[in-house]
């Protein structure tokens, strides 16, 4: 099975998710797409978590509390939302392994640090060996892979981050992951009758 991982850096719902990630990749492969997830929210109209306030305190109060149940440690950085296209680039510039995106996201999350500029995540750089990371960040093909990778989510219809794709199935939010590995383990539960059958679900009056 083809399994794509697509995520932000700005996410924190991507961190809690990450430990589980790293433990598939594992067992399988598993391609990290790091994309823009503001770029996401322009395609399909939507505001994100943080720009509606009451759901900005009950998400950044929510993620706090799912960390404290598995014991994962989760800092916010001074700042949310921040600009993430240098993370971004910078995980796309180093490879987009397990590696670069684990000291990426343990910079943000684990430590709580500013990750809006390159200067920022230069102790990041240096722990992943590259020695001019404004150079890199800055190459052309550094820019268009992350656009690439946007194109591709758009092509899949991805509509939030984090989001695991398997042979083009969605399972958006770390909250899905039992579901994802579920259908790993099953994938002909998609194809039960009732499953069907909400995916054709006539749309009814959403709005009086």
């Amino acid at each position: 099975m083809s399994i794509v991982w697509y995520f932000d850096f700005i996410s924190p719902f991507a961190w809690l998710q990450w430990p589980k990630i790293k433990e598939l990749a594992q067992t399988q492969p598993v391609t990290l797409r790091p994309i823009l997830f503001a770029g996401v929210l322009d395609r399909v109209g939507q505001k994100g978590p943080a720009e509606i306030p009451a759901k900005r305190e009950f998400s950044y109060r929510y993620v706090l509390w799912r960390a404290q149940q598995t014991g994962q440690t989760l800092r916010f950085p001074p700042k949310h939302p921040f600009n993430p296209l240098a993370a971004l680039r910078l995980c796309i510039a180093a490879g987009c392994d397990v590696r670069a995106t684990d000291a990426i996201f343990d910079w943000i999350w684990g430590q709580g640090q500013v990750a809006d500029t390159i200067e920022a995540l230069a102790p990041v750089a240096k722990q992943l060996g590259m020695a001019d990371p404004a150079t890199a960040v800055a190459d052309p093909a550094v820019k268009a892979q992350l656009k690439a990778n946007f194109d591709a989510a758009m092509a899949e219809n991805i509509f939030g981050v984090p989001t695991l794709s398997i042979d083009g199935r969605l399972f958006w939010g770390g909250d899905a992951h039992e579901f994802a590995m579920d259908y790993l383990r099953n994938p002909a539960m998609w194809d039960e009758a009732e499953m069907r059958r909400v995916a054709t679900l006539p749309v009814g009056v959403s709005r009086l």
